[in-house]
């Protein structure tokens, strides 16, 4: 089986390559850099991505790596606006698991190790061209050799100043938001700080305050510092500078110490409007970036990965159609629209300038947030667990591209596991059995009885229905698997 090449190794990458190399496809990862992220970065794991790598295998180091954090609250000083609680999410694993994107990094790597897999580093890609049946690819190794390779899918997780994206020429759509924000990975101390298991949003008519906590008793704040000329460099943020944001905005009471790393930033919000051209597909930061806002940009781009690697995994072993790839972008751009928008719509609430406006938006929050379905609402849009694909190619019937609940296949997929395949579930054993023998490249060869209804259902392999059909409807079924099967 030849290598499918894949260009980056920050989460996204190496969650792409890890996948693949589970389901026994040859991959070969390689990165610029001499070596992986060093600083926290993104800084949260949600329970979707987390229900997600249970299917990976890793699952149990990230849990115990990370912080769990059980809420957010959003405040204007000392008073607390309101709470939204991650308790009730839906999900084995409601909290926000907060770990530093070096850590994400690292074990991710561990995990692809044990897979057999290194990341070969400081190898960059040059330039690449998709022939009709492969993609040759340019490599230069840090010695200067010159290498040239032929792979038969090239996948872009090099970020948002992507090689991939620009040897595609396509338009990465958007804008950067005015502000310059700071960035502070600190220690808090005094009798004011926020609980240690929680998100803070402190609202300011100066701009926002967060503080997100992180493990080892220490903390990320973030914090808009106005427009800085373009044309001018901002200097990397002073710990007094920090300290007077603290006083000013989130009413004093504790101080910043102790700091690993002072940093300024802006927001871009970009995307592009296919993920896939060709034998090339983008990922992650490669295809979209946005606001910081939700922390769901790391998710939504290991999300984008584990969505392609299952799809990737059964072209290359010969279990499905190649038309199956075409349902990678439009599913998953469709989130990155989502995200996108929620992300966007939060920083511009958060920032806002006018007062009147400022007040408004105040009261507006304590009175919704003092509802319970607006909390749970807000908890379920930022653990990922509300994504479907309802209009997706491969969704069929009336509840097909919802998630399927984790405890309905709990066990059926591990790290062991090395052939994606598609889940029946029928309470008719005889037929189920009938079927799962026409298309044993597709489907588990043992069906499963129904847990929540009746109905006929056929389970993707990254857990969303694909097929909902009454509990007799086998034609629907049979023209649905005729569609996946390999010609």
């Amino acid at each position: 089986m030849p290598e499918i090449l894949i260009v980056g190794a920050g989460p996204v990458g190496l969650t792409m390559a890890a996948e693949l190399a589970r389901y026994g496809v040859v991959v070969r990862i390689i990165d610029q850099s001499d070596h992986s992220t060093q600083t926290s970065k993104a800084l949260v794991v949600w329970s979707r991505t987390l229900e997600l790598m249970d299917r990976m295998g890793c699952t149990p180091a990230f849990l115990e790596a990370g912080l769990h954090a059980h809420g957010a609250a959003i405040r204007k000083g000392q008073t607390v606006l309101g709470h939204t609680r991650f308790d009730d999410i839906a999900s084995v694993y409601n909290f926000a698991l907060m770990i530093p994107q070096r850590d994400t990094e690292r074990l991710l790597a561990e995990h692809l190790q044990t897979l057999g897999v290194a990341v070969e580093r400081q190898v960059e890609l040059t330039s690449f061209m998709d022939e009709a049946d492969h993609v040759t690819a340019r490599l230069r190794h840090a010695d200067g050799r010159e290498e040239q390779i032929k792979t038969p899918w090239l996948i872009g997780c090099d970020g948002a100043h992507s090689t991939v994206r620009h040897g595609l020429s396509l338009e990465f759509r958007g804008s950067a938001q005015g502000d310059d924000w700071v960035l502070a990975d600190v220690r808090l101390e005094g009798a004011a700080v926020p609980a240690g298991d929680e998100i803070s949003v402190y609202l300011h008519h100066a701009g926002p305050f967060v503080i997100f906590p992180i493990p080892g008793g220490r903390a990320r704040v973030i914090a808009t510092v106005g427009k800085t000329d373009p044309a001018h460099t901002r200097p990397d943020p002073t710990l007094a500078e920090v300290q007077s944001l603290v006083d000013q905005r989130a009413g004093g009471g504790f101080r910043v110490t102790d700091p690993v790393w002072l940093s300024n930033f802006r927001i871009n919000e970009r995307k592009v409007s296919d993920y896939k051209r060709g034998r090339v597909f983008l990922a992650g930061d490669a295809a979209h970036v946005h606001s910081p806002a939700g922390g769901q940009g790391m998710n939504t781009g290991m999300q984008d990965a584990i969505n392609l690697a299952w799809k990737l995994a059964m072209v290359m072993r010969g279990q499905a159609t190649v038309n199956l790839l075409d349902s990678y972008s439009p599913e998953r751009s469709g989130v990155g629209d989502m995200v996108l928008r929620n992300a966007g719509r939060l920083t511009d609430m958060a920032t806002l300038a006018n007062p009147l406006a400022q007040s408004a938006r105040n009261v507006a929050l304590q009175f919704l947030l003092g509802f319970h379905a607006v909390r749970d609402k807000m908890a379920a849009t930022m653990s990922e667990i509300e994504i479907a694909y309802p209009h997706s190619s491969l969704s069929f019937g009336s509840h097909a591209g919802r998630r399927w609940a984790p405890e309905h296949y709990a066990g059926s997929y591990s790290g062991e596991d090395r052939e994606p395949r598609f889940v029946l579930y029928t309470a008719d054993a005889v037929k189920g059995a009938a079927l799962t023998a026409r298309f044993p490249t597709l489907l588990e060869p043992d069906p499963r009885a129904p847990t929540e209804s009746e109905n006929l259902l056929i389970v993707r392999p990254d857990g969303y229905v694909g097929l909902s059909a009454g509990r007799d409807d086998w034609n629907d079924a049979e023209r649905y698997l005729e569609l996946l099967a390999p010609t």
